[in-house]
């Protein structure tokens, strides 16, 4: 596996790969790799003749008491992982190299990709310019790289949205794929910020699912939105979570939150504990069932 450390180097790599006629998929991560963003490489490398993975701590998308200094960054194993997996290219820049005038938080850079409206609530609402920060530093790996198609996970669904969104706004010719959320044998979804939790705390981190299961069930039996939403929050504060920012059933393209589980919807969570600041979802349909026999079956 090559690595890059500049713009010119990568652009030259994928402009070979081009004049080939070979196609190229984007996994773009802040590194600390785990299963999750082994599962979206294996699907880029089924998928495109050439796979590229980015790893970049993207400081326009920290907030000011957010943990960009503190984030994890053990690069010669995420290095170790990718090559294992078979990638193709790593472009691995510095903070200098896609920020030459520098910057170390959102404000401080000019331009600014802003997805309207979907970016607003659930996370948007407790990161103020987090999302700002992540379209603009995505827009900026596509148009450095040049995929066919870029690959994201559905654990940040939020995230997903923005990007798709922002890719059919601004007319970007690069297809989406999602990939599903890759859980551990117990629930919780992969994270690179799970390393923050503590042995206790990772006992407890599970429930998140489980509660956000045991509500999406309630939900399709009839229940009430804001009673279930009660209940659940009520239910992570008992078995050990601090704060609760949201648990909010939305549609699923629009992000808009509905009243009732009557169409195609989604059930997004966040909520800290310790000093970890947890987000998982669930569809509320049909898949609720396969989601929870395959949670049920791993535990």
């Amino acid at each position: 596996m090559d690595v890059s450390r500049t713009i010119a180097e990568t652009r030259r790599q994928v402009s070979v790969w081009r004049k080939a006629g070979l196609t190229v998929g984007l996994v773009p991560t802040m590194g600390a790799l785990h299963q999750g963003h082994s599962s979206l490489v294996q699907r880029s490398l089924e998928r495109c003749h050439r796979t590229v993975a980015t790893i970049f701590v993207n400081p326009i998308q920290f907030g000011l008491s957010e943990d960009l200094k503190s984030y994890p960054r053990p690069f010669d194993r995420d290095f170790r992982l990718l090559e294992d997996l078979g990638c193709d290219l790593l472009f691995a820049p510095t903070v200098a190299e896609l920020f030459p005038d520098g910057c170390q938080q959102p404000a401080e850079f000019p331009t600014s990709v802003t997805v309207q409206g979907i970016a607003e609530g659930l996370c948007g609402k407790f990161r103020p310019g987090h999302f700002a920060g992540v379209a603009t530093q995505v827009l900026k790996l596509f148009m450095i790289t040049m995929p066919d198609v870029a690959f994201f996970g559905e654990k940040d669904y939020q995230q997903l949205q923005v990007i798709r969104r922002m890719v059919r706004d601004l007319n970007i010719p690069v297809s989406i794929e999602a990939g599903p959320t890759i859980r551990a044998s117990d629930g919780l979804a992969f994270s690179s910020r799970n390393a923050f939790l503590n042995a206790e705390e990772r006992t407890i981190a599970p429930r998140l699912i489980h509660t956000l299961i045991t509500a999406a069930s309630e939900l399709l039996a009839g229940a009430e939105v804001e009673t279930v939403k009660r209940r659940a929050i009520e239910h992570l504060l008992s078995v050990g979570f601090e704060r609760v920012e949201y648990i909010t059933l939305v549609g699923t393209e629009t992000l808009k939150p509905i009243q009732r589980a009557d169409r195609t919807s989604r059930l997004l969570a966040a909520a800290w504990l310790g000093r970890t600041r947890l987000i998982d979802n669930i569809a509320v349909d049909i898949q609720l069932n396969q989601e929870k026999n395959e949670t049920e079956t791993e535990t």
